[in-house]
């Protein structure tokens, strides 16, 4: 789980129910403003893109939330480390038994298509082409909520000119005024903070999940034709390695990683 995306939504919303204090919540509660903002949000973001584009949102947000690169790239390392042993001792015929316990596509494929003895550049092509079209789809994800926080506070105005309306037919009683500006302003309060504290952060995180998945398709993209031209396991673990920074290269000291795989 990404903790940092967890921790960010409990401090921001902490803070903005802290500076309302509780007993005043109910003040800032109006149906009708958030069926103005979300609802008008959302039937613009479904006529700006089309329904298989939209059903991209909920696995694209499940990247801001739930994948740890780090993690991921520590664990693909040993993989390909692995299959580079197994390959050297048994032949690269021998990773096809191996390619069912793949979850990753793009792995998969490049696996594949090296124990079906597929030349170097045309494997390296294919899957560099299947990298461009994830670029292609993590930026229209990353368009969605960028729309999405540029819509919210439109919708937010748009509300509150409602209520103002509303507000000035009614200026017989001048008891009402205060309490429809407030209700009007609202609106304008859950535009901005739907567009500032979930769309905008959502977007900016996924621009940062891109360029870490990128890495690591480029990390597997590097182990995939080190194995295929036989190179020595020890090397292709220190060239993968380099991809990470020292300080995420291992999660423990080398020798106490050794000791837990063993007691694995």
């Amino acid at each position: 789980m990404e903790l940092t995306t967890i921790i960010g939504f409990i401090i921001g919303w902490g803070f903005i129910i802290f500076g309302i204090k509780l007993q005043n919540l109910a003040m800032f509660w109006n149906l009708e403003s958030i069926l103005i903002v979300i609802g008008g949000t959302v039937s613009a973001l479904i006529i700006s893109y089309n329904l298989k584009t939209l059903k991209t949102i909920v696995p694209v947000v499940k990247k801001a939330f739930f994948f740890d690169s780090i993690m991921y790239a520590r664990k693909l390392i040993d993989i390909l480390v692995s299959f580079a042993v197994k390959a050297r001792s048994d032949g690269l015929l021998a990773l096809e038994d191996d390619l069912e316990n793949l979850e990753d596509e793009f792995l998969k494929k490049g696996i594949q298509m090296v124990v079906d003895g597929i030349e170097p550049e045309t494997v390296s092509k294919i899957l560099k082409t299947e990298m461009d079209y994830i670029f292609d789809r993590h930026e229209t994800g990353k368009n969605i909520f960028d729309n999405a926080g540029s819509l919210a506070p439109a919708f937010g105005m748009i509300g509150t000119l409602i209520g103002l309306i509303i507000m000035l037919a009614n200026l017989e009683d001048i008891s009402t005024i205060g309490a429809g500006m407030g209700v009007a302003l609202i609106t304008t309060l859950y535009g901005s903070v739907i567009a500032n504290l979930i769309c905008i952060p959502i977007a900016n995180k996924l621009e940062t999940k891109h360029k870490e998945e990128i890495l690591i398709k480029e990390m597997m993209l590097e182990g995939i034709l080190a194995i295929q031209s036989g190179d020595n396991p020890r090397m292709i673990e220190e060239n993968l390695r380099a991809f990470l920074s020292p300080s995420e290269r291992y999660s423990v000291s080398p020798d106490e990683e050794e000791e837990e795989e063993e007691d694995l």
